[in-house]
């Protein structure tokens, strides 16, 4: 019997050659191909510098871009601290009309029967309450004043009107002072009372 060239060098000991390792993937492609070009994944380009790296940016673009995300974030957060202080203080608006509100029950002095127009000056404009004779008189003394709630304006005593000025100052619409000059307060003297088909 006889043995193949192989068997024999084996037998006088011989080693068998290795086999060639195998790489995954074509030639020329993939992460081991030996001709593996500017695609191959964690491969750098090879071919002449064609495909350049993104330059490093320089400490003047990254302290500007800080100092925009700083700007932007302040400016957010001034958004937010006025739109608390908004809601802030529409809540005090709405406790303090509550409060007048309560404050005003069964105080108004308005008379059925008033027929004198006494004009004012409220909110840039001028305003005007029905009084009586009596009640124009005690209201031009500083005696009296006037309120204005939930659009209507309503006379009450000075003492009421000091109340509804510590809770609600925004709402006092007419405070006399008796010792105000005429320029001061030219509606209080009764023979410059407006005619009441005059438009306002």
């Amino acid at each position: 019997m006889t043995d193949t060239l192989r068997d024999q060098l084996l037998s006088l000991g011989f080693k068998a050659a290795p086999a060639p390792e195998r790489k995954p993937g074509k030639p020329g492609q993939g992460k081991g191909g030996p001709r593996g070009g500017a695609h191959g994944k964690g491969r750098p380009p090879h071919n002449g510098g064609q495909v350049q790296a993104r330059p490093a940016r320089t400490q003047e673009e990254i302290d500007l871009g800080k100092a925009w995300a700083l700007r932007a974030q302040k400016e957010k957060q001034e958004r937010i601290e006025a739109e608390q202080r908004k809601q802030e203080e529409a809540r005090q608006r709405r406790e303090a009309r509550e409060k007048l509100e309560a404050l005003l029950q069964g105080k108004s002095l308005n008379a059925a029967d008033a027929d004198i127009a006494r004009h004012f000056e409220y909110g840039g404009k001028i305003k005007r309450i029905y009084v009586t004779a009596g009640q124009l008189k005690a209201l031009n003394a500083g005696e009296l004043g006037v309120v204005q709630l939930n659009g209507r304006y309503q006379l009450v005593e000075a003492a009421v009107l000091a109340e509804a000025e510590a809770v609600f100052p925004q709402a006092v619409a007419l405070k006399v002072d008796p010792d105000a000059t005429a320029e001061e307060d030219p509606y209080a003297d009764p023979r410059y009372q407006v005619p009441d088909d005059l438009v306002w």
